[in-house]
């Protein structure tokens, strides 16, 4: 299977990095989806997909005013103008001659090396790989939508546990969540909401 390559590095430092590509390039990747970035002597840095941009575009600016709107000036300005987009991306571990480690990489990717979307195999890889460590670097992220981005990445992970017949792993991580957040109520009652909206808990299950 073909890797769907995602665009090329436009800056990056441990923790995170900010890649450039062009809606002609690529299937729109999905939030919370994991990426790697494959570098030399067998080291590559894995992350989490935290952040989907289209950059400011001064012809959409005026197309936008126009009605009626030819869908085939849309056709034309998606594919044939090369709208610019802007991925961040979380860094949550890398892997090192053949072994996984939930670790912050101990060298960023350069500018231009090229983004790869993980297959479902290399999700399942990646994930199951230590005890869940790597979901520290989510939750420590301090952005707004963080926990909507810890949700968007388990249920997408989920999908591809579900394939190699691991329906449970969702109810491991969400074990593990509890203990880690057990002295922070009101963190983990947000968090469990949120995983309760990407339903990654039963029917049953409702929180205050």
């Amino acid at each position: 299977m073909d890797e769907i390559r995602i665009g090329r590095l436009l800056s990056a430092n441990n923790s995170q990095f900010l890649v450039g590509c062009h809606v002609s390039q690529v299937a729109l990747p999905k939030l919370g989806a994991l990426a790697r970035v494959e570098l030399e002597n067998h080291y590559a840095v894995y992350g989490v997909i935290t952040e989907i941009s289209i950059a400011d575009d001064g012809l959409v600016r005026q197309l936008a005013t126009v009605e009626p709107l030819d869908e085939a000036i849309v056709h034309d300005h998606r594919l044939n103008r090369n709208v610019p987009l802007e991925i961040r991306v979380l860094s949550v571990g890398y892997r090192l001659e053949g072994r996984i480690f939930h670790l912050l990489p101990p060298q960023p990717p350069l500018g231009l090396d090229r983004l790869v979307l993980c297959s479902p195999a290399e999700t399942v890889e990646f994930t199951a790989s230590g005890q869940l460590g790597y979901l520290r670097h989510l939750l420590r992220d301090n952005s707004p939508l963080a926990f909507e981005v810890l949700a968007a990445h388990l249920q997408l992970a989920q999908m591809a546990h579900r394939k190699v017949g691991r329906a449970d792993w969702s109810q491991w991580v969400i074990q593990e969540l509890i203990t880690w957040l057990r002295d922070d109520y009101p963190t983990l009652i947000r968090v469990l909401r949120c995983l309760a909206d990407a339903r990654l808990f039963g029917q049953e299950k409702s929180f205050p």
